[in-house]
């Protein structure tokens, strides 16, 4: 059977996009190759005629999925710099739906396991991250603002972790408030969400 032009890269497309949203949601090891492929409407033999490895789908779909973050990100901060990337990273919804949200605070302990260039593949974009984060920080040192950004994605990273922990839906919150006051901090502002 012959197929339109464009078919496989639209095909392979639709997989990451799943593998993607899945790996987010329930992690690189409950996601099996038969379900996400069915999920995708195709078989699981299939898999074989787009990627070498499970591990190969991993990395397509954490670039993808970490790439796609960067550009929200980025529009965020062109909407209100740093306070715009604030509320968009530490909003509820990102909290409820991990499966829409930043793969590294969703996979970074499951992804350190993994092989270097799967590690790379989500730990490289942290660098756009922080420069993006460091360009809406007050004129000063390149270094010092590195820094401080560094900072700064790493609790808005480990607040969004520590509120999906939360049982309590009223201590998530507080945790998402924190975090942000405490984002704020570290960027030398003390403004409220």
């Amino acid at each position: 059977m012959r197929y339109e032009k464009g078919h496989r890269d639209a095909t392979r497309a639709r997989i990451i996009e799943i593998a993607s949203r899945r790996l987010r949601r329930d992690g690189v090891e409950a996601v099996g190759i038969a379900s996400l492929m069915a999920e995708a409407g195709l078989t699981h033999g299939g898999f074989y005629a787009h990627f070498a490895s499970k591990e190969d789908l991993v990395r397509a779909a954490l670039g993808d999925a970490m790439q796609r973050g960067q550009d929200r990100l980025g529009e965020a901060a062109a909407q209100d710099g740093l306070e715009g990337i604030i509320r968009y990273y530490l909003r509820p919804r990102h909290r409820d739906e991990p499966e829409r949200g930043c793969a590294a605070a969703s996979l970074a302990a499951e992804v350190a396991r993994h092989p270097e260039a799967t590690r790379s593949t989500l730990a490289d974009p942290v660098e756009d991250r922080v420069a993006l984060i460091a360009e809406c920080l007050p004129a000063g040192d390149p270094a010092e603002r590195r820094r401080r950004a560094i900072g700064i994605f790493a609790s808005l990273m480990g607040t969004l972790q520590l509120a999906r922990l939360a049982p309590d839906p009223a201590l998530s919150d507080e945790i998402l408030a924190g975090g942000a006051a405490a984002a704020r901090a570290l960027a030398g502002g003390a403004g409220q969400v």
